[in-house]
């Protein structure tokens, strides 16, 4: 079967790019031609907060067929991307929609695809109510959404946001699979050593951009916690802002935190992704609200507990108390959650869990309920 996938991928960065790669790789390996359609321009700068939408640090991926055409506010190029696919006469296109912006050019892509075609349309559904609120959002998820034929999302939270919407097309849940693209797991006392960190220090690992919903601040007034201190655990955030940074730092400054918070403030290319997470004791994502999170399953490849906050579909992906911890977004139950880990060590039963849980989340599992919800 021939497979395009709409979305970013290479020379593009984050997490829905190493989502597309990776699945467009599984599909290759089921047998089937899969290949992706990626952006010529992804966002306008005034909604970039980011130093580069490029992943200039990180090598291109081998094997993959990938394609760079669309523009998100370009309606010359939305014509040429869905003629370039019709070409491919695919029989199946896959759609990732992650932002109420992308809306108009996708939706009008499908439309001008499937004019005079039966190509099937599933979407791939990370939010369907965005984290940040702008005028349109609405009509122009509606726009999009209101011409698939069907939809798969990760969590049950984002199914729900669907229904809001009233999609005619079946809708599949089918877990956000284990993220295997950033190598195998480095040693814990060599990766510390890689980072300059003493190999008995307790230590808690933020990972990825940094955005208000995201809850960073809650993270850090958390490590204001007097058991925390007395136990010597220490944050180290791995991620470039994109926001302004100068709050955090004030913060920081403000409860006298300087020397528990280490900041590596920039984009952490791949390769040295193992290192941060084989350094760390435990993975924080104190998130205000979410749908899914890329940086869970990268967590859980790397057999690491979690600490995730009670909203969206996070605690689908982290069963309490045995992968880690679902609390309040609030710093007092972050704080609790993590002086309970620490002083009461709970690492070792909860790095067991997760090492045999993983396995919940495969890319065949995930790719296989998506072409069954496509009629494959």
């Amino acid at each position: 079967m021939k497979i395009i996938i709409l979305g970013p991928a290479y020379p593009l960065r984050g997490g829905i790019a190493n989502f597309n790669e990776a699945l467009c790789r599984e599909l290759n390996q089921m047998g089937h031609t899969c290949s992706i359609v990626s952006f010529s321009l992804q966002y306008p700068g005034f909604l970039f907060p980011g130093t580069t939408q490029l992943a200039s640090d990180d090598p291109a991926p081998e094997g993959l067929k990938i394609e760079t055409l669309l523009n998100s506010v370009n309606p010359i190029s939305w014509i040429t991307t869905a003629n370039h696919i019709k070409r491919q006469k695919p029989d199946l296109m896959i759609v990732r929609f992650w932002l109420p912006f992308m809306g108009p050019a996708l939706g009008s892509v499908i439309r001008l695809v499937k004019k005079n075609s039966n190509i099937h349309v599933v979407a791939i559904t990370d939010n369907v109510i965005p984290h940040e609120k702008r005028l349109f959002d609405q009509s122009f998820t509606r726009w999009f959404l209101s011409v698939c034929d069907s939809f798969t999302t990760m969590t049950q939270s984002v199914a729900q946001d669907l229904s809001v919407f009233g999609v005619a097309g079946p809708v599949v849940v089918s877990p956000h699979p284990v993220y295997d693209i950033f190598g195998t797991p480095v040693d814990h006392e060599q990766a510390r050593q890689q980072l300059g960190i003493h190999p008995n220090q307790k230590l808690v690992l933020f990972f990825g951009f940094i955005r208000k919903y995201k809850g960073l601040d809650l993270l850090i007034r958390a490590m204001a916690d007097t058991r925390l201190k007395s136990m010597d655990v220490k944050l180290i955030v791995a991620g470039e802002f994109y926001e302004e940074p100068k709050p955090y730092q004030d913060l920081i400054q403000e409860l006298g935190l300087e020397e528990q918070i280490i900041l590596q403030d920039y984009y952490i290319p791949k390769e040295q992704v193992k290192t941060y997470f084989g350094a760390a004791d435990i993975v924080a994502q104190p998130y205000r609200t979410a749908t899914q999170s890329g940086v869970t399953q990268i967590a859980y490849h790397f057999g690491k507990p979690m600490l995730v906050t009670n909203v969206g579909g996070l605690p689908e992906m982290v069963p309490d108390g045995k992968a880690g911890y679902v609390t309040a977004a609030e710093p007092e139950a972050i704080a609790q959650a993590l002086a309970d880990y620490f002083s009461n060590n709970r690492k070792p039963e909860m790095e067991r869990f997760v090492s045999m849980h993983k396995s919940a989340f495969t890319w065949s599992g995930f790719a296989n309920a998506l072409l069954r919800n496509a009629g494959f």
